[in-house]
């Protein structure tokens, strides 16, 4: 697996718990929806960080995935909270 894929991935699995922790899909494990709005945040902050360490290092395409996602996951966390 190339080095750009493995990232990719990483970034979509956590982007996915933090959509799982919200309630929005089913837990793959249990198939069961629950909110836990805490841990939604911290894979959020998780990516964010990630963004921050990883700034002038990514390409085009992965910092653009990683904007765009963590822009996605943020206006979902804010309507989970409600």
């Amino acid at each position: 697996m190339q080095e750009h894929s493995t990232f990719n991935l990483l970034i979509l699995s956590l982007g996915n718990a933090a959509l799982v922790a919200m309630g929005l899909y089913p837990n793959p494990g249990t198939n069961i929806i629950k909110k836990d709005i805490e841990t939604a945040h911290l894979n959020i902050e998780i990516l964010e960080t990630l963004q921050k360490k990883t700034k002038g290092n990514l390409t085009a395409a992965e910092d653009e995935m990683l904007s765009s996602l963590l822009y996605d996951l943020r206006l979902k966390y804010v309507e989970a909270r409600k």
